[in-house]
C-alpha cells in the first residue's frame, strides 16, 4: 500500500479535548474522500491517501499540455514534468495544512495545540532513492558530479535547484579560490622585500608610543620585524598581503567581475535546466490558485492589499532591530576595549605582548557566539513581522521572510567588521588626547603592522569557526539524535510461548515507524541551507580585498557541504515536502544586491582601511623621486617616517603611566615618541599631507567604484540570461503551435 501522508498524535484519552479536535479533523478528511488508515504503537500514527479525482482535477484546471502530470492510472498520453508521486504529495500537503475543522482549525493550529506530533510524507523504497543513496549520499562521492535529475524526482524541483545552484557556485568558486591563493602568496612575498619591510626593520631608532596607559613601555617600531636567518625579513603579525600591495586593487576588481559573471552564467545554466524541465514559463501564482480550487471549488481568491500603515509599522520595528543589532556589535567594541587594557596589565610577559592580538582574537570568537544566538533571534523577530503584514500567499510570505532575515543576518555578521574595517584606529584621538569609553578606557588602535591585520585576523576566524564548528554540529546534532530515538524506540524482543503463534505485523507500520524516528523537517528546512551558503557568499565577496583567502575556504567548505546536506536529506531527516519552482527566488535579488555591496566595501577597504593610497601619494608627491634628480632610487624611501607623527611626552595625560625608559638595552631618556598619523608636532593638528591623502582616498573610491560598477554593467550585457538554443526552442515552439 502506498500512503501520501502519515499523520501523528499521542494516545490521548477517550472524549478529551484533543481527541475530540483529532477526530473532527479527520472526518473532514473524509469527507473530502481521503482513505485514512490508522496504526496504534506506543503514538497513534494515521495514514493518508488522498482520492484520484483530486489529481483530475488538478489537469483539469491547469490545461496547459506542459503542466499535465502522467498518472499510472489514466489511459492517455500526456507529457510528463514531474513524477506524479511528488504532485500526490504536494497536493496532499497543501489540502491537509488548509483543511478547516468547524471549530475553524487547520492543522499548524491543532499540532501548536498537541493535537497533532507530526506529519510527513514517507521516504520511498525505490530505484530512484537507493541510487541517491549509493552516488550521491556519501562522503566518498565528494569530488563527484550531482545527479541533478534523479535529486528532483525524488525531491522536487526546489530542493533540485538549491544544488543545481550550489555545484555551480562550488565550480566558479574554484577559480576565485586559486587567483586569491596566487594573490595572497604574491603580496607576502611582495611585501617582505619591499623597501618599506626593510625601514620597519632596520627602524631601530624610532621610538613607538606605548599601546595602553599603564604596563605598556615605549617601544621600537623595527619591533614589529621578525629576523629571520637569512633574508627578506617578514614584518610579525602580517599575516595578510601587502597593504599596500597594488595586487589587491586587481583582486577586488576581479572578485566584482567574478561576482557578475557568477551571476549572469547561472541564469543561463538555470534556463536551460528549468527548460528541460518544461517550467520555464510556470507561473506559481496559477499553480496556487489551481490547489485553492482543488481543496474548495468555492474558493474566492484573496485580493492583493497594502497597508500605508502596517508598512509604516513594520519598517520602524525592522530599524529597530537593525539598531540593536548594531547596539550588539558597539558591545563587542567595548568588550576588546576593556579586554586590551585587562591583558595589558597581566602579569605574564608574552600577553602583555600579545594584548592587541588577544583582544581581537577573543573578540572574534565572542562575535561567533553572538551571530549563533541572534540567528535563533532574528528568525523568530523575522516571522513576527510577517504576521504582521498578513502577506497573501506563501511565496510572498516567504520572500518577505527571506529579505528580513538576510537583512538582519547580514547586521549580525558585518557591523562589527564594518567597524573593524573603517573605524578602528581612525576615531580613537592621538597621545595625550584619546577618545575614552566612560572617561576611563581608551579606544582600542590598530595592529602595529596595520588595520588591515585586524579585519584579516577577525574574518579569518569567524570564517574557520563557521565553516568547522558549524558543520560539526549541523552533521552530529541530527545524526545523534536518530540515533537516540532509533534506540528509544526498538522493540523488546519477547519471548513465545509453547503453542503461540506469532501474530504477523503490518507492513506499514515498520516504514512509518522509521520514518518517523528520523529527524524533523519543516518548510524552512530549504531555506536555511540557502541562507547559510549567502552568508558565506557576502563573506567571500565584501571584504575579499582584505582576506584573499575566503575563496579558497568557502569552495573547501562547499565540497563537504554539498554531501553533508545531501546525507542529511537521504539518511537522517524526514522527506521534504517536494515544491515546484522555476527558479531560486528571491536570493537572486539578493545575491546581485551583494555583489553591488562588495564592489563598495572592497573599495573602501583599499581606499580606507589599507595604506595602499598613502604610499601612492607619498611616491608622487613626497618622495625623493619628486623633490631631487635622482635616479636607481625605490620612490618609497622614507614612507615609513613620513607616515609617522611626532608626539612630546610631557603632553602625556594624567591617565597615563609613562615608564622613564626602555627595556635595559636602550639608556638614554625619552623626550619624545611617534605615532601613526599625519599631524603637526606643535599643535598636533592635522597635517598638508593628510588632506592630500584623504581627497586622494576619496578620489579613488568613487574612481574605482564607478569604475567596477561599469565593468559589471558591461559583463551582464556580454553574458546573455538566456542561451540563444533555448530561444530558438520557444521560437520553434510556437511556430509550431501556429502552423
Amino acid at each position: 500500500e502506498k500512503w501520501d501522508f502519515v499523520l501523528v498524535s499521542d494516545i490521548h484519552e477517550v472524549g478529551s479535548e484533543k481527541e475530540i479536535k483529532r477526530k473532527k479533523f479527520l472526518d473532514e478528511l473524509s469527507k473530502k474522500g481521503f482513505t485514512i488508515k490508522k496504526i496504534e504503537d506506543k503514538k497513534l500514527f494515521y495514514g493518508v491517501r488522498a482520492p484520484k479525482q483530486i489529481f483530475r482535477k488538478y489537469q483539469w484546471l491547469l490545461r496547459n499540455p506542459d503542466s499535465r502530470p502522467q498518472d499510472p492510472d489514466a489511459h492517455h498520453d500526456i507529457p510528463v514534468t514531474t513524477s506524479f508521486s511528488l504532485l500526490r504529495i504536494r497536493i496532499v500537503n497543501f489540502i491537509l495544512q488548509n483543511t478547516t475543522t468547524p471549530d475553524l482549525e487547520k492543522l499548524h493550529d491543532l499540532m501548536k495545540k498537541k493535537v497533532f506530533e507530526a506529519t510527513f510524507p514517507l521516504h520511498e523504497k525505490e530505484e530512484v532513492r537507493e541510487f541517491l543513496k549509493e552516488k550521491w549520499a556519501r562522503w566518498r562521492d565528494i569530488f563527484c558530479q550531482q545527479p541533478i535529475e534523479k535529486i528532483r524526482c525524488y525531491f522536487g524541483e526546489k530542493v533540485a535547484l538549491y544544488f543545481a545552484w550550489l555545484g555551480w557556485y562550488t565550480c566558479l568558486l574554484g577559480i576565485a579560490a586559486v587567483v586569491g591563493m596566487v594573490i595572497f602568496v604574491a603580496g607576502i612575498t611582495v611585501f617582505s622585500s619591499s623597501q618599506v619591510s626593510k625601514e620597519i626593520c632596520e627602524a631601530s631608532d624610532t621610538i613607538m608610543c606605548p599601546l595602553c596607559d599603564q604596563k605598556c613601555p615605549f617601544w621600537l617600531l623595527s619591533d614589529t620585524c621578525t629576523y629571520a636567518k637569512r633574508p627578506p625579513p617578514r614584518p610579525r603579525g602580517a599575516t595578510a598581503p601587502a597593504p599596500h600591495c597594488p595586487h589587491q586593487v586587481l583582486f577586488a576588481m576581479f572578485m566584482a567581475i567574478w561576482a557578475t559573471v557568477f551571476l549572469e552564467l547561472w541564469k543561463r545554466q538555470r534556463a536551460t535546466v528549468v527548460t528541460d524541465w518544461d517550467l520555464y514559463r510556470w507561473d506559481e501564482e496559477e499553480e496556487e490558485l489551481a490547489m485553492e480550487l482543488i481543496n474548495n471549488l468555492q474558493h474566492e481568491p484573496r485580493q492583493y492589499q497594502h497597508s500605508y500603515f502596517r508598512s509604516t509599522i513594520v519598517l520602524l520595528l525592522v530599524l529597530v532591530m537593525i539598531a540593536v543589532l548594531i547596539g550588539i556589535a558597539h558591545a563587542l567594541v567595548i568588550y576588546r576595549v576593556i579586554a586590551t587594557a585587562l591583558f595589558t596589565q597581566s602579569n605574564f610577559e608574552f600577553v602583555r605582548e600579545q594584548a592587541t592580538t588577544m583582544a581581537v582574537m577573543t573578540g572574534a570568537v565572542l562575535h561567533y557566539l553572538t551571530i549563533v544566538i541572534m540567528t535563533k533571534v532574528n528568525r523568530r523577530v523575522a516571522l513576527y513581522l510577517c504576521d504582521l503584514e498578513k502577506p497573501r500567499t506563501f511565496s510572498q510570505r516567504e520572500n518577505n521572510f527571506t529579505v528580513k532575515i538576510f537583512t538582519f543576518q547580514f547586521f549580525t555578521n558585518f557591523s562589527s567588521l564594518f567597524y573593524i574595517a573603517f573605524f578602528l584606529g581612525r576615531i580613537n584621538g592621538h597621545p595625550g588626547n584619546y577618545v575614552r569609553i566612560a572617561g576611563k578606557w581608551r579606544l582600542e588602535e590598530c595592529h602595529p603592522s596595520g588595520c588591515i591585520t585586524d579585519l584579516f585576523i577577525q574574518m579569518a576566524i569567524i570564517m574557520l569557526l563557521k565553516q568547522t564548528i558549524s558543520n560539526v554540529m549541523e552533521y552530529l546534532v541530527p545524526w545523534i539524535a536518530h540515533k537516540i530515538r532509533k534506540k528509544q524506540r526498538r522493540p523488546k524482543k519477547r519471548s513465545m510461548m509453547l503453542g503461540e503463534e506469532e501474530e504477523a505485523e503490518d507492513p506499514c507500520k515498520k516504514q512509518w515507524l522509521s520514518n518517523y524516528q528520523l529527524n524533523e523537517v519543516n518548510i524552512f528546512s530549504l531555506f536555511d541551507e540557502f541562507l547559510e551558503m549567502v552568508i558565506q557568499y557576502s563573506f567571500t565577496t565584501i571584504f575579499v580585498a582584505a582576506f584573499p583567502l575566503a575563496p579558497l575556504l568557502a569552495f573547501c567548505n562547499n565540497l563537504f557541504e554539498i554531501r553533508l546536506d545531501a546525507i542529511k536529506m537521504m539518511r537522517l531527516c524526514r522527506r521534504m515536502v517536494p515544491r515546484k519552482a522555476n527558479d531560486i527566488g528571491i536570493w537572486l535579488q539578493v545575491l546581485e544586491a551583494i555583489g553591488i555591496l562588495a564592489v563598495i566595501g572592497n573599495g573602501l577597504v583599499i581606499a580606507i582601511t589599507s595604506d595602499f593610497i598613502p604610499l601612492q601619494v607619498y611616491k608622487y608627491t613626497y618622495s625623493p623621486c619628486m623633490t631631487e634628480n635622482s635616479t636607481g632610487i625605490d620612490c618609497s624611501t622614507g614612507y615609513i617616517n613620513h607616515s609617522l607623527s611626532v608626539f612630546r611626552i610631557q603632553d602625556f595625560e594624567p591617565h597615563t603611566k609613562v615608564p622613564e625608559m626602555l627595556p635595559a638595552f636602550v639608556r638614554s631618556e625619552i623626550k619624545e615618541c611617534r605615532y601613526r598619523d599625519y599631524r603637526n608636532a606643535d599643535d598636533y593638528s592635522y597635517t598638508v599631507q593628510f588632506w592630500h591623502i584623504f581627497a586622494a582616498r576619496l578620489a579613488f573610491l568613487i574612481l574605482f567604484e564607478h569604475v567596477a560598477l561599469c565593468v559589471k554593467l558591461i559583463a551582464a550585457w556580454y553574458v546573455p540570461d538566456v542561451p540563444q538554443s533555448v530561444k530558438n526552442q520557444f521560437l520553434e515552439r510556437k511556430h509550431s503551435n501556429l502552423r
